[in-house]
């Protein structure tokens, strides 16, 4: 199933290179992540490698790659897709193409530079709205500071790759942002996550609400009313300090 396609750009907006998005179900979104970028001026080149979609093997045409989640995980490398997002993953960070892994993509880019992806050894998860906090580094970046709520679907979490900054920290799972330098950044929440996805998801995994450490969906509806518009903010000057000027 070849579902690779680009979005193109908001008319309005100065035209940039293109953003290589890489999803890994046909239906995913690029949620807010994409919406940001293409209002930003950047068309987005989605490609979905474990159904079928070829990555390109040169970098230069565009400003930029971001791995979004999924339900594989970042040790699957006996499937031909996460293989090649590896591969994608570890030639974008060599070259210096800003990069950015959220959830899965970030406990990808983790494992390309040395760091474990596992569970947790009780097997408690985080689904649903959890609190990070900045460490100094994610401080004098000036992405992070004090206490933020942030959206997470996940079962694994990863060690701090060597090398790597970290930037926020969380309670069940430590490490919830690293830096690469100044244009590698491995995510463990979903910041990209709208309205319309969260129900898709609250609904069409509603098994994993009652795995042990998930939250109910009351919880994740309450939690979005709280978080999300600050979520959508620290987003917005997220997304200016990774591409300030593609």
């Amino acid at each position: 199933m070849q579902t690779a396609r680009r979005l193109p750009a908001d008319p309005s907006a100065e035209p940039r290179r293109p953003i290589l998005t890489v999803v890994h179900q046909p239906t995913s979104s690029c949620g807010r992540v994409g919406a940001m970028l293409r209002a930003r001026g950047h068309a987005l080149d989605r490609r979905c490698p474990m159904h079928g979609d070829p990555l390109p093997g040169n970098l230069s045409d565009h400003a930029g790659v971001v791995v979004f989640g999924g339900p594989m995980s970042a040790n699957d490398d006996h499937l031909p897709g996460i293989r090649a997002e590896l591969d994608l993953l570890e030639r974008a960070m060599t070259a210096e193409v800003p990069t950015l892994g959220i959830c899965l993509g970030g406990q990808m880019m983790a494992r390309v530079l040395g760091g474990r992806v596992r569970p947790r050894d009780d097997a408690r998860v985080e689904v649903g709205y959890y609190p990070v906090w900045g460490t100094e580094a994610g401080r004098r970046h000036g992405l992070f500071d004090g206490e933020m709520g942030v959206y997470q679907w996940h079962k694994e979490g990863f060690d701090l790759p060597p090398g790597a900054t970290l930037l926020a920290r969380g309670l069940g799972y430590p490490n919830q942002a690293f830096a690469v330098g100044t244009r590698a950044y491995g995510l463990q929440f979903h910041p990209e996550v709208t309205h319309e996805m969260m129900m898709r998801w609250t609904t069409k995994a509603a098994h994993m609400l009652t795995w042990p450490g998930a939250q109910g969906a009351p919880a994740h509806h309450a939690g979005r009313h709280r978080h999300d518009a600050a979520l959508g903010r620290w987003l917005a000057r997220f997304l200016d300090h990774w591409l300030p000027a593609a």
